[in-house]
């Protein structure tokens, strides 16, 4: 059963928490689970049409990334709206039929607002403070790291103690524990399910750490041309630092029983305790449905194929 992720361990299954339920997608399905009102769960099954497919350059590495974050931001957006839906029985996605996605021009629109609010908090907004206090050189560049390092703490503490947000961790918490228990190759039930870490390396916690990491490193080393030129690179940039930082991610799926390795993450492993909670054993269920189902489709796939 775990065949497939043992061939391709990095990145071979993403996913994301929702509202009473899991998103786990692999390259060409995206599979909703969620538990209704009544006590069954509910899923969503769709095909993908990754951009990468239609423009091969896209899939190369370094740009990958960007897109990458472009097609999870979409389909987590669609995969909230589904689980809002199936959890408080709302009409609407839950009870339309299975359909093909692909990436145009809405979902482009939810990107860049996206895009915009992580631009002015994590990165715009450490610049303009270190230059509102008239620092300069080192200085600005120590104040300005600090700054987005600090807010990022602040972030994943907010959302950790955020009460009404508990089941949506509890949930991620176990989203990681059946993507564990399905790279192990384990029988895919509670019992054995519930014994896995509730971190994982490859977490979009892990993903946004590295980002905040390689941001830090990259506008340090850069040289201080006036400040429109400054700003301006620091949105321009942004493309690069989630292009390494996808690449990094990669490599720490691909080398993650190196001892560098689990060192280099330990970091993103860290504050997957703020991001994730110990889920009760229904919510293992629904993870594990998820994932099986996701499976179930790769394995089809690949058997169409021969």
């Amino acid at each position: 059963m775990s065949s497939i992720s043992k061939k391709e361990p990095s990145l071979a299954f993403g996913g994301q928490a929702l509202i009473e339920g899991i998103m786990i997608r692999s390259r060409k399905h995206v599979v909703c689970c969620v538990r209704n009102p009544k006590n069954e769960i509910v899923s969503d099954i769709k095909q993908i049409t990754p951009i990468s497919e239609k423009y091969r350059v896209l899939g190369w590495p370094f740009l990958r990334g960007t897109v990458n974050m472009i097609e999870n931001l979409c389909l987590g957006f669609k995969g909230i709206m589904f689980s809002a839906d199936t959890a408080f029985e709302i009409e609407g996605e839950a009870g339309k039929e299975p359909e093909k996605i692909e990436f145009g021009g809405a979902e482009i629109a939810i990107l860049v607002a996206a895009l915009v609010g992580i631009t002015a908090v994590f990165f715009l907004v450490p610049f303009l403070l270190s230059t509102w206090l008239g620092l300069t050189g080192l200085v600005f560049n120590l104040v300005e790291a600090v700054t987005r390092l600090s807010m990022f703490v602040a972030y994943l503490s907010a959302i950790s103690l955020w009460g009404q947000y508990k089941r949506v961790l509890m949930y991620h918490g176990a989203e990681h524990k059946a993507i564990h228990a399905h790279e192990a190759g384990v029988p895919m039930d509670v019992e054995h399910v519930k014994r896995f870490s509730r971190l994982h390396p490859r977490c979009g916690t892990s993903f946004l750490f590295i980002v905040v990491i390689i941001s830090i490193v990259l506008f340090t080393v850069m040289p201080n041309l006036g400040f429109t030129i400054d700003l301006a690179y620091r949105v321009l940039l942004i493309p690069v630092i989630a292009g390494i930082s996808y690449e990094l991610l990669r490599l720490s799926g691909k080398y993650k029983n190196s001892p560098i390795t689990r060192v280099l993450v330990s970091p993103g492993l860290a504050f997957q305790h703020l991001t994730t909670k110990e889920p009760t054993d229904d919510m293992l269920e629904v993870s594990i449905k998820a994932v099986t189902e996701v499976n179930r489709l790769v394995c089809s796939t690949l058997q169409d194929k021969m």
